[in-house]
């Protein structure tokens, strides 16, 4: 059974971090670009950073540049989401995602495969 569980989220004061783990599971990830996304209450699904498979790079959104790193241990098959400085505006539900796609547009969620559960962030201000 192929299972993303994302976990790490939680209520932090704004300047704050959180980091986000995401556990796969089920099949072999390696080649896959696992992605972050983020949907806030009445939004459409955002595209927060991604990071392609076998030891490929990394893309972020405008938004978060800077503040969010994404990493990947492939031992683990584990991504991460370590979040700095966060905002007010960063409040969302965070899911993770893998694709199989190659040369496609990462910032798409309709090109991810698999989904994971998602969780909570949320930050005061």
């Amino acid at each position: 059974q192929v299972r993303l569980v994302a976990s790490g989220g939680g209520l932090v004061q704004a300047g704050e971090s959180l980091s986000l783990s995401c556990a796969a599971s089920g099949r072999d990830f390696s080649r896959d670009t696992m992605a972050w996304f983020r949907q806030a209450p009445g939004k459409s699904r955002e595209f927060v950073a991604s990071i392609i498979g076998g030891g490929g790079g990394t893309d972020y959104a405008a938004s978060v540049k800077g503040r969010f790193t994404m990493s990947r241990d492939y031992a683990k098959n584990t991504v991460y989401l370590q979040m700095d400085n966060l905002k007010p505006g960063d409040t969302a539900f965070y899911y993770c995602a893998a694709t199989t796609r190659a040369h496609v547009s990462y910032q798409n969620h309709l090109m991810y495969d698999f989904w994971g559960q998602g969780t909570q962030v949320t930050v005061s201000s």
